[in-house]
């Protein structure tokens, strides 16, 4: 019995001793040799499901303000990824609209136009009239059944919100998508001089290119020698004289001997010193080829000039000496601008670009802003007025009344309609009206039919 006993515990041992063999092999440590149950020796090996779950819970929440925070950040970084691939895209789609003629559709009543002055009979004729034509860019209407009347001698503004076509107006006269005609020379600046070995002064003179080709024409005839028989180099001698006399008539005209003199004179009200004058266009910079560009322009003086924000690269000083400049401009000028006050000295007519319209207003910005103001009040009014006599019609149930009511809108607003209608009549007579007040605006269109759709 104690023989028995005695041998139980050797079998445990063995059972014991067995196990830790089958696991494979096992650093030793202090417990080695301990008879220990195994059930405690599992659960020290592996943490129990509660332990597991509150362990990964903890984790997930000491990891969870750092995942949240790069998020946010990343998603800030695409957002403004994605917007400037918009604006780039938007703007590679302006640029490459800017300079393609054939993106532009021009429909004067039913018919396209044509590129030039379609008439002979137009050779003296220095005004622009185009009746109910309309504009569009790759299939977006700009301008809808609206009409352009421009003056000579006329400097007008022509101001309205950004990105409704004002620019792409300017371009399609330079283009002359809209018919001018022919005898009108048209110059839009728009863009900086080349940059080249010319000197700034070289460069404005050689804007005039007809004055520039009578010069080497002339020099070339000085340079020529007569080559033959004696009767021969009489016989040169007499046409190339006769020639040179008639170069030397024009280049007068054309006032060769003072054209650098003016060119340097516009030079300088630009910002241009002296030294500036007789250095390479190459040396300078956009803004300072722009402003060379602007002198050219002046220079030239053609009969229908036409700026695209001019001041944008000028200094006080140079804007007050270009305002001063175009206030005395003889010739027809059409203008963009937000400069206020620039378009207060200079302009003598608003044309205002509004709902696909153009619309002509009397007077400088000033006079216009009260105008439009006082007119678009005036109109607010009417069709209060209009509204309520409508809403009294309808409440007494009188369908006679409520016919009476429309009537009547209408016939006031066919009435201002024919009223304006004949001022458009006498001013494209060059008929001169009265002198107008401050604020007192002359509206060529009319939009009060659009009140009672």
């Amino acid at each position: 019995m104690l023989a028995s006993m005695d041998q139980k515990p050797d079998k445990t041992k063995k059972a014991t001793s067995a196990k830790p063999k089958a696991k494979g092999p096992k650093v030793s440590s202090y417990t080695d040799g301990i008879d220990l149950p195994p059930s405690d020796e599992e659960e020290e090996e592996y943490p129990s499901e509660e332990e597991q779950t509150q362990s990964n819970r903890h984790q997930r929440q000491s990891l969870k303000p750092i995942d949240t925070s790069i998020s946010e950040k990343e998603l800030k970084k695409r957002e403004k990824k994605e917007m400037l691939a918009t604006q780039a895209a938007e703007h590679a789609k302006q640029e490459a609209l800017k300079d393609d003629r054939d993106a532009f559709t021009v429909v004067i009543g039913s018919r396209a136009s044509v590129l030039d002055g379609e008439d002979d009979a137009d050779a003296n004729v220095k005004d622009i009239t185009v009746d109910n034509f309309s504009v569009s860019a790759r299939g977006k209407e700009l301008l809808k059944n609206t009409s352009v009347k421009i003056s000579h001698g006329r400097r007008y503004g022509l101001v309205g919100p950004n990105g409704m076509g004002k620019s792409t107006l300017l371009k399609l006269l330079a283009w002359r998508k809209i018919p001018v005609p022919k005898n009108i020379d048209v110059l839009l600046v728009e863009q900086e001089v080349v940059g080249d070995d010319r000197t700034a002064l070289q460069a404005v003179v050689s804007a005039n290119e007809e004055l520039v080709r009578l010069r080497e024409e002339v020099a070339a005839l000085q340079n020529s020698s007569p080559h033959g028989g004696e009767d021969e180099s009489d016989l040169n001698g007499d046409d190339t004289g006769e020639r040179l006399a008639e170069l030397y008539e024009r280049l007068q005209i054309l006032g060769s001997d003072a054209a650098e003199a003016q060119a340097s004179k516009i030079l300088a009200g630009l910002g241009f010193t002296k030294e500036m004058q007789v250095r390479p266009t190459r040396s300078f910079s956009g803004g300072w080829r722009m402003r060379i560009s602007l002198a050219r322009a002046l220079f030239v003086q053609p009969t229908l000039l036409l700026l695209d924000e001019p001041t944008n690269h000028l200094d006080l000083r140079a804007v007050l000496w270009l305002e001063e400049y175009l206030f005395r401009w003889k010739k027809t000028l059409v203008v963009v601008s937000h400069d206020r006050d620039f378009l207060n000295t200079v302009c003598t007519e608003i044309i205002h670009l509004h709902d696909m319209k153009l619309q002509f207003y009397r007077g400088n910005f000033d006079d216009f802003e009260s105008g439009y103001e006082q007119r678009r009040k005036e109109m607010n009014k009417k069709f209060e007025i209009y509204e309520k006599q409508a809403k009294a019609a309808k409440r007494s149930g009188n369908r006679v009344q409520q016919e009476k009511v429309k009537d009547r809108a209408k016939f006031a607003a066919a009435k201002e309609a024919a009223k304006n209608k004949g001022k458009e009549r006498l001013m494209r007579m060059n008929i001169q009206l009265r002198p107008r007040r401050s604020g007192e605006i002359t509206v060529l269109s009319s939009t009060s039919l659009s009140l009672l759709n």
